[in-house]
């Protein structure tokens, strides 16, 4: 394995596949968690999540460095080509900033979503419904054969 790569598990259903680092935490809501030194968490998009967005045009906070948060605490706002979505926390404690990249190439978070494209960083806590790798194949799963039932039922009509 080369240095600064860290182990991923290979996930494919249907159209869709990726690799998931394992050492990350997942929110239900497709979100990652990367531990850091101390009990600071570096905070992103899944790929999914990502694909879901389409391409990102903007961003912005509204929360300031510093301030205390909770799991499900609107931080601000992410725009994407497919749709808007609002940026929401995933861990209790302090938020300890944005990733500034994101301002001068809001399109990193499209081509590197599990490293150069992170979102933010809190210090604190993972929210207790962060689930291991294990648990977001699992999470996947089911996301996908939703979308898929609706497609179905779509093609059917």
């Amino acid at each position: 394995m080369e240095a600064g790569k860290t182990k991923s598990l290979h996930y494919k259903r249907s159209h869709f596949v990726t690799q998931l680092p394992v050492d990350y935490l997942y929110s239900p809501s497709h979100c990652w968690m990367a531990p850091q030194e101390g009990d600071v968490w570096r905070v992103g998009f899944t790929k999914f999540a990502v694909r879901m967005l389409g391409d990102m045009v903007d961003h912005g906070f509204e929360t300031e460095p510093g301030a205390l948060v909770e799991p499900g605490q609107i931080l601000g706002w992410i725009e994407g080509f497919k749709a808007i979505s609002d940026l929401f926390c995933v861990g209790e404690g302090t938020f300890s900033g944005s990733n500034l990249l994101l301002k001068e190439r809001i399109t990193i978070v499209n081509k590197d979503p599990y490293g150069a494209g992170w979102l933010y960083l809190i210090t604190g806590k993972p929210d207790a419904k962060c689930v291991d790798v294990h648990g977001y194949h699992s999470i996947l799963d089911k996301t996908i054969d939703k979308i898929l039932e609706k497609q179905k039922a779509e093609e059917i009509k």
